[in-house]
């Protein structure tokens, strides 16, 4: 995809993964970027940086668990701006614990979020590129979404069932000439991140890497994205030796977050 001139909505666009690929989208000759996250006064920043760039920046402000009120807001972008040609998912919220000490509020959150929000932007959109046979969708998944961790469980739940989802959207929306991309960085250095405990071992990238490993596979129309070295290692040795890099996850797992303890 081509993005010159393109029109483009981006959640979860107020920070980390999502504002970077806005600013790199900017710099790429995007036309309009309608940034769509919760926290207004952040999105109103990123808009403002955004059009210093040469890009039209339209905050909107909304809860992506209400599809009433998702509904209504990309009703009427659509009416203000017209058609998006691409749609780039990347609203998530992530809960470190062990799964023994879980709670419901918690896991839900994740799955209204990461998985719900997704779901009505993306039903709403994807509608409107297939009967225009033309569009697409970028949805940020994590390496989480390939590789489990523990006291991650519900997280890697939500971003495996990403990229499960977007396989599927791929293969009914090519016949309307609609593309689906996932996205898979490894720890991203974002403010997110910093609220988690680390695994050992694991070195985070910035969230300019992953924009630009974003408007490279965009350029190529790849399915997939791995981001990084770690991911792609992470990946194949899942593959090859899963004994082992499960053995390494145990041992990489946050010291301070007791497995099995309640």
């Amino acid at each position: 995809m081509n993005v010159q001139n393109k029109v483009a909505l981006i959640t979860g666009a107020s920070r980390g993964i999502g504002r970077a690929i806005a600013i790199e989208l900017a710099r790429n000759g995007i036309r309009r970027l309608i940034l769509v996250a919760r926290n207004p006064y952040l999105l109103n920043q990123v808009a403002v940086e955004i059009q210093q760039l040469g890009a039209e920046a339209i905050p909107l402000a909304i809860d992506l668990t209400v599809r009433s009120q998702v509904s209504a807001t990309i009703a009427k972008a659509w009416r203000d701006y017209g058609d998006i040609d691409l749609l780039i998912n990347c609203a998530g919220v992530a809960h470190q614990t062990p799964f023994l000490r879980s709670r419901a509020f918690s896991v839900q959150q994740e799955l209204s979020t990461n998985l719900m929000g997704m779901y009505i932007v993306t039903s709403l959109i994807a509608r409107r590129m297939a009967a225009k046979h033309t569009g697409t969708i970028v949805n940020v998944s994590s390496l989480m979404g390939k590789v489990a961790a523990p006291t991650m469980a519900t997280y890697c739940a939500t971003k495996f069932a990403i990229v499960g989802f977007s396989r599927a959207l791929r293969l009914e929306l090519a016949p309307h000439n609609v593309k689906v991309m996932t996205l898979l960085p490894s720890l991203t250095d974002t403010d997110m991140a910093k609220e988690l405990q680390k695994f050992h071992g694991v070195i985070p990238m910035s969230a300019q890497q992953v924009a630009r490993a974003c408007l490279q596979g965009l350029s190529r129309d790849a399915p997939e994205v791995l981001v990084g070295w770690q991911s792609h290692m992470a990946v194949w040795c899942d593959r090859l030796s899963p004994w082992l890099l499960e053995t390494i996850l145990k041992l990489s797992a946050p010291r301070k977050l007791r497995l099995g303890k309640v």
